[in-house]
């Protein structure tokens, strides 16, 4: 079976000191939609979490000798779906950011962990349970 995707939207951001994860971050940049998609973005609000998915774009091919790896930060090799390495099987991250403005297209959002120019594959609502 073959999936193919197509990006919905790039992220942009002048922060050239990109941190290793979401959850570590107070970087800020900017999710531009794609005009096609636009109406997507009814219902998002500032102050919000969302989850996005996106492509790691500037990773190199995958190998099998990447399953098992040793991140920078940790002591010893972990297999790679333990992990959050950009080199994967397929090159797919996840983060979950917080809005701060929106303007028609545009998504301004923090705690970022992309590259300036990452394709955008999906956002959805970042649920944790609570009502």
């Amino acid at each position: 079976m073959k999936i193919e995707i197509t990006p919905i939207g790039t992220f942009y951001t002048d922060e050239t000191d990109i941190p290793r994860h979401w959850t570590v971050s107070k970087a800020k940049g900017r999710i531009e939609i794609n005009p096609e998609f636009q109406k997507g973005l009814q219902d998002v609000a500032v102050g919000e979490q969302i989850v996005v998915l996106f492509g790691f774009h500037k990773s190199p091919d995958f190998t099998p000798d990447l399953l098992v790896q040793k991140p920078p930060h940790r002591d010893r090799p972990f297999g790679v779906f333990s992990i959050c390495s950009p080199r994967r099987p397929n090159p797919i991250g996840l983060s979950v950011l917080r809005v701060t403005h929106i303007r028609e297209n545009i998504l301004e959002v923090e705690n970022i962990d992309m590259l300036d120019q990452t394709p955008i594959l999906d956002i959805k609502p970042h649920i944790t349970g609570e009502k």
